[in-house]
């Protein structure tokens, strides 16, 4: 112990020893109330006191990482219009092993153009917009970027109807993937659409194919691939951005899903294009759908499919994104031939796959029993199998749509489980003759002015499909001089399907479209293609129509 600390305690006065306490006599009732009311007052002011700390809480900063922030919507001006139509349809040189493979051209007589049409303002004013490859030059420009004002000759009306005009790209022969875009116009999004069509005579890749030209995405989902001996699928990736995308492929088999090295990380530069043979990551699949997801740079995706049964063309087509997946998908223009002659051909070793069926996908864990409903033209027709079926989780499950009468058909699928669907169509009856099929995506219900070129040769029909109710399609031509010709209208009773065949002509010029909109109950539409005097057919789902300015939410934070 220090000497300073014994010296203080030393000098420490000694304390006084406090007497025992008295025992206090119990109080009365009087004094209790008094204690409890003066409790009662303490409470109240320590409430009051907590209050008051909680409202100065509430209003002194808090730490951003608990606070509760709803996102804000930002207005986000309309975009330009892009759909990218594949590149012709070619066979691969070498081995079909791999990706990147080189092409070469196969046929003589085979051509490749696209039809394309871009609608003016209602004030008669066309966007700037043009066809150009995915990289180079236009090959036509229809409007220059610059117009933006009413020409003085031409004066928008102060009254009564729009003054529609149209742009118009009618059979223009393209050797390579080319790009529609249409500036937006007055915050709204052009309408534009484009459709690009193959057609050889001779050659492995004999028949027809044609497809929408579409507008880039993220997401993307395609049924209907082969990778059997004798069938080719090749998915062609095109980046028309200007920014890198990296894609990513998710494949599912009959089986289910299949794990490939080389699906992932798929560099797709900004104007190019990559193809990658699906027979190199997913061989001797009977049933392959394929999802496409892109981070960075939207890409259009589109599988080249055909078929070569020893000798004789099987047919060839572009397999297009469908709907994403969801409890109900509907597909029309699923036109189907003769039920005997389907039954005796598909019965023949090699042809099984020469006859309509569905393809339905379901990409989640839980099994997905289906309902499948068949309308024609006087209505709803069973299936001979029956309308339910079980489709496997992470499996391609496929339904034979043959049996029924000879005829277009819209097929209505649902289920509780989400899933995809996509139908194949053929056409021709005899073993020894050159065949084609078509594959028919699901696609989205039909709103208001869906642009819809078709091209100028072949046998060309609207189908249109309404499954649940009575649906009214008014449909307007748009011919070759640019002109938005007088429309019609069509009553589809609930549960039918109606085709409507294209003329080559209106009022003297060449018809390259339709505008088409749809009221009622849903209807869904296609443009169905053939050739009189040849086993050819194409589908063409109906595009999205344009959209004007959306509201995005924004993230705050990391």
């Amino acid at each position: 112990m220090h000497e300073d600390e014994t010296r203080l305690r030393r000098t420490e006065p000694p304390r006084r020893t406090e007497p025992p306490r008295r025992t206090e006599p119990p109080r009365r009732s009087g004094s209790r109330r008094r204690g409890t009311a003066a409790g009662i007052v303490s409470a109240l002011v320590l409430a009051a006191a907590g209050g008051g700390l909680a409202y100065a809480a509430s209003l002194s900063p808090q730490n951003p990482a608990s606070r509760q922030l709803e996102a804000p919507l930002a207005a986000v001006p309309a975009g330009s219009s892009t759909g990218v139509c594949p590149g012709p349809a070619r066979l691969l040189e070498g081995t079909p092993v791999g990706t990147d493979p080189q092409f070469g051209p196969e046929s003589a007589s085979a051509k490749t153009s696209v039809n394309a049409i871009v609608l003016s303002s209602r004030a008669g004013v066309l966007p700037g917009s043009r066809l150009a490859p995915l990289a180079g030059s236009p090959l036509v420009e229809l409007a220059p970027a610059a117009a933006a004002a009413v020409p003085a000759a031409t004066p928008a009306p102060a009254a009564g109807p729009p003054v529609l005009l149209a742009g118009v790209v009618s059979q223009r022969e393209v050797d390579a993937v080319s790009v529609l875009r249409a500036d937006a116009q007055e915050n709204l999004q052009a309408a534009a659409g484009a459709v690009l069509n193959y057609t050889a005579g001779d050659g492995d890749l004999r028949g027809s194919a044609a497809a929408a030209c579409q507008q880039p995405a993220n997401d993307l989902w395609l049924a209907g691939a082969n990778t059997a001996l004798g069938r080719t699928a090749v998915l062609n990736l095109s980046n028309a951005s200007g920014t890198p995308a990296t894609v990513s492929l998710d494949l599912f088999g009959a089986k289910g899903p299949i794990q490939a090295p080389g699906s992932r990380g798929l560099l797709v530069g900004p104007g190019s294009t990559r193809s990658v043979t699906l027979a190199g990551l997913a061989p001797g699949q009977e049933r392959l759908s394929v999802r496409v997801r892109s981070a960075g740079g939207p890409v259009a995706a589109v599988i080249q499919q055909s078929v070569l049964r020893g000798l004789t063309p099987g047919g060839v087509d572009f397999i297009a994104p469908g709907t994403a997946p969801a409890t109900r998908q509907v597909i029309t223009g699923v036109d189907i031939q003769d039920p005997a002659g389907l039954a005796a051909l598909t019965a023949k070793p090699g042809f099984a796959d020469a006859g309509p069926a569905l393809q339905l996908t379901v990409p989640g864990p839980a099994d997905a029993v289906v309902e499948i409903k068949l309308y024609g033209r006087d209505g709803r027709k069973a299936l001979p199998g029956g309308g339910a079926v079980t489709a496997k989780s992470g499996a391609v499950t496929e339904v034979s749509l043959a049996g029924v009468p000879a005829g277009p058909y819209t097929v209505s699928a649902s289920s509780d489980v989400s899933f995809t669907a996509a139908a194949r169509v053929t056409r021709g009856l005899k073993s020894e003759d050159a065949a084609d099929v078509a594959f028919s995506p699901a696609a989205a219900r039909l709103g208001s002015q869906h642009v819809i070129p078709v091209p100028r040769t072949g046998d060309r029909y609207l189908v249109f499909g309404a499954p649940d109710g009575r649906a009214r399609i008014s449909y307007t031509p748009v011919t070759a001089d640019g002109k938005v010709r007088t429309g019609a209208a069509a009553d589809i009773a609930g549960g039918t399907t109606a085709s409507i065949k294209v003329p080559a002509e209106v009022e003297g010029s060449p018809l390259v479209g339709y505008l088409v909109s749809a009221a009622g109950e849903a209807a869904y539409g296609a443009v169905l293609l053939e050739h009189d005097g040849r086993q050819d057919i194409s589908t063409i789902a109906v595009a999205p129509g344009a959209t004007g300015q959306e509201q995005v939410p924004v993230t705050l934070g990391y």
